[in-house]
């Protein structure tokens, strides 16, 4: 049987169609704008109490800005965030409570069931979200899921990774423990 021209495009759009059913359904690689995920075990309270260690500790009391530098871990909760250097800055008027924290150089954020690393990140503790950018690579169990921004809600355990202009990349492994994004 010959397809005239005209039959061809009336077809692409079932094609696509079975196409994205068979990637769903078996798994492999996907590109999208954004992708929500689902956070297992990410959850945490701002209120909790916030550790910080490093090599380094730099203050500036006029300024209420504490700068960690080397090695720095920030532990809150299940959730632990790596970093070249931490800027913590407080609450305006109020030193005891921490307002953002913000991370540069090889951040890493781990829970016990996901990781995602970047180049920055900004912790909002009291809005309890992280937002990380800059080349993140997000793995839940075997799958694995990249892009340029990735915004996640402490509280809900919910996230996003979008593309802000370049493209979302996952790759699900079918059957896998664990494979939930």
């Amino acid at each position: 049987m010959r397809l005239r021209p005209a039959t061809v495009p009336a077809l692409r759009p079932a094609v696509a169609g079975v196409l994205a059913l068979i990637l769903l359904a078996f798994g492999g690689t996907g590109a999208a704008q954004a992708q929500d995920v689902a956070f297992q075990s990410v959850r945490s309270s701002p209120d909790a109490p916030v550790t910080v260690t490093s090599d380094e500790l730099s203050v500036d009391q006029g300024t209420g800005i504490a700068i960690f530098t080397g090695n720095v871990i920030v532990v809150q909760e299940g959730l632990r965030l790596n970093a070249d250097k931490v800027t913590v800055d407080y609450v305006q008027g109020d030193r005891t409570q921490i307002s953002t924290m913000t991370a540069d150089g090889n951040v890493v954020m781990v829970s016990p069931t996901e990781a995602a690393q970047g180049n920055h990140a900004v912790y909002d503790v009291p809005g309890g979200t992280v937002v990380m950018t800059g080349d993140v690579l997000l793995t839940q169990g075997p799958n694995i899921m990249s892009g340029p921004k990735l915004t996640v809600d402490l509280r809900s355990g919910t996230g996003r990774m979008e593309g802000g202009g370049g493209r979302v990349r996952t790759v699900l492994q079918p059957g896998a423990q664990g494979s939930t994004p």
